[in-house]
């Protein structure tokens, strides 16, 4: 093993900080890092905890703090990787502490300097805190307590530390002024590494706990109780994909837009309203979707998925209403639609403005009447049918255009799920890259020790055009082609600005620029990482098959095969054909 880099925190330069810290009394404004701030009376934020526990609970109130602490952490460690990004990582870590200093939280004091390992992902820290005002404000409101009570400080230093390593980093609070020590204590360790935490600790980045209340149909009390007196109860912690709620597995996230899309999710779910799921592709509809209908009274009858787009024109009513023997040539037996097989159900219409407009009158008086009459039919049929409806373009606009019925869109329109595109969740990228990491480990039995610094930092910049399952397939390539035991580094992720335009000039799709990567760059970052034959067609498969949409005829096109050999190798890869393999999680 390298020797671990040690983090002296009296290093930076304070002084050099502060001059980051801008007043600016003819507007009314103040900015620190490049971030607009707010001079707040710390005794007015105190009233606001002490309110929000009373009305909350504890529990909830700690999940929100630590939440925003998490994206504060997040969003000054961004400024430092811009101001600094030239320099070490320790000094680059060693900055976050002085920058919490000068915002008036706490005063650090390393026990032991923090500890980093880029080639294996290890970090460790130790450090005392002084004159805490989280402490502080929860001994005046509320006395001695049986918890940690700096829950905005332990997320701010959880988000920095995330975004400057690459690595989901959790700091823990061991000791606390506000439990009667001296002063506080806290300890840091990757994510994965926890195993012994009190379930409220992690909560800030489960959206299971957004939607816990509704997964037994009924929406969740408000109120929690403030934990007693006394160490508090501790649970085994998995790592952060094993959410406890169906639907939800694989939704982690801190990020303001994703979280309240999930909140949104777990209010609408036990109701009986349609919902409207708009949002990029890959950005992850159909995981809300299935959350929707487990959430839901529904929940033990069928979910029927329809992808409007990969249905043509002719058949769409077919595929939806059904068939009766004799509608048509070939029609030889009576067939249920997609309304029939979703009785009692829920049925999710993907795509939705790929419906040609003569389908979308008979699914709006479907909608309207809860009965349908297959095609070649007379007979009406009653059908109990729970709507959700996601879009990738924006619906109006395609009613406007004349593409979409007005009248369907609002009838479809009753509850909108806006779901933000990943490049707007940049806090929640690592944490992602983490859960898809962790799931092709064991899918391909294979171990690394996580992502490089260089390519956290790719992952981080990178514009995410195909969302979570971009991200995703990234991280499945990155698995594949990185060597057992070692680290996932830019050259296994190979990201678009870094594989070439051949394949996507001949495919059609636009050519991209590439300055850094040649030809040789690419066979050379392959070899270094000794893949097997067959990982590296599968790769090229998935990546060709990804940037043609799915289409297996322009796959064929793009590797100069026939249309019959490239089926082959894809059968043979167990790929899907119908769109790129994966799902997206949130």
């Amino acid at each position: 093993m390298k020797p671990r880099t040690a983090i002296p925190v009296a290093d930076p330069d304070a002084q050099a900080l502060l001059r980051k810290l801008q007043f600016t009394p003819e507007t009314g404004e103040v900015h620190f890092l490049g971030h607009r701030m707010l001079l707040l009376h710390a005794s007015s934020l105190d009233e606001l905890r002490h309110e929000l526990i009373d009305r909350l609970g504890s529990d909830i109130t700690q999940e929100l703090f630590m939440r925003m602490g998490y994206q504060q952490g997040f969003a000054d460690a961004l400024k430092i990787k811009e101001l600094h990004g030239a320099e070490p990582l320790s000094r680059q870590l060693a900055l976050g502490p002085r920058v919490r200093e000068i915002e008036g939280f706490v005063k650090n004091q390393p026990i032991e300097h923090m500890e980093l390992d880029p080639t294996n992902g290890a970090f460790r820290g130790d450090f005392f805190w002084e004159h805490s005002w989280e402490a502080s404000a929860h001994l005046n409101h509320f006395g001695p307590s049986g918890a940690p009570s700096c829950w905005i400080m332990t997320g701010y230093a959880s988000g920095y530390c995330t975004a400057i390593t690459g690595v989901p980093i959790h700091w823990h609070e061991k000791e606390c002024r506000a439990m009667g020590h001296a002063r506080c204590r806290v300890i840091a360790r990757p994510l994965t590494e926890w195993k012994d935490l009190a379930e409220t600790e992690i909560a800030y980045l489960r959206t299971s706990q957004l939607t816990a209340g509704a997964a037994a149909g009924a929406v969740a009390p408000l109120r929690r109780k403030t934990p007693p007196l006394g160490k508090p109860p501790v649970a085994s912690v998995q790592p952060p994909q094993a959410m406890n709620l169906p639907g939800f597995e694989d939704m982690v996230g801190t990020s303001p837009g994703f979280l309240a899309a999930a909140a949104l999710t777990g209010r609408v779910a036990p109701t009986h309203a349609t919902v409207l799921l708009n949002g990029e592709t890959g950005t992850g509809k159909e995981g809300f979707a299935r959350a929707v209908h487990r959430l839901s009274e529904r929940r033990d009858a069928a979910l029927v998925t329809v992808n409007c787009a990969a249905i043509p024109s002719e058949l769409v009513e077919a595929e939806l209403f059904g068939v009766e023997r004799g509608a048509y040539t070939g029609a030889t037996a009576s067939r249920e639609g997609r309304f029939e097989r979703a009785h009692r159900g829920t049925l999710f219409l993907d795509e939705i403005a790929s419906l040609p407009l003569a389908a979308q009158g008979k699914l709006l008086r479907a909608l309207q009447q809860q009965e349908i009459e297959r095609v070649g039919g007379t007979q009406l049929i009653k059908v109990d049918v729970r709507l959700i409806a996601a879009a990738n373009r924006d619906l109006y606009q395609e009613v406007l255009a004349g593409r979409f019925r007005e009248d369907l869109y609002y009838r479809l329109n009753v509850v909108p799920v806006q779901i933000p595109p990943l490049r707007e969740r940049r806090s929640d990228i690592l944490l992602l890259a983490s859960v898809f990491m962790q799931r092709f480990q064991h899918q391909f039995n294979k171990h690394v020790h996580g992502l490089s610094p260089r390519a956290s930092n790719l992952l981080l910049k990178y514009d995410w055009p195909g969302n979570v399952r971009e991200l995703e397939n990234t991280m499945e390539r990155g698995i594949v082609l990185a060597n057992p035991g070692g680290v996932v580094d830019t050259q296994h992720l190979l990201l678009p600005q870094e594989i070439g335009s051949s394949i996507g000039a001949r495919s059609g799709a636009p050519a991209q620029e590439t300055p850094e990567a040649s030809p040789d760059t690419l066979v050379d970052a392959l070899l270094s990482s000794t893949p097997r034959f067959e990982d590296i067609e599968h790769l090229v498969l998935c990546r060709t098959l990804a940037l043609c949409k799915g289409n297996i005829s322009a796959t064929a096109r793009a590797l100069g095969l026939r249309r019959a050999q490239v089926e082959f190798r894809l059968k043979r890869h167990g790929l899907h054909t119908g769109k790129p393999s994966g799902g997206a999680p949130g």
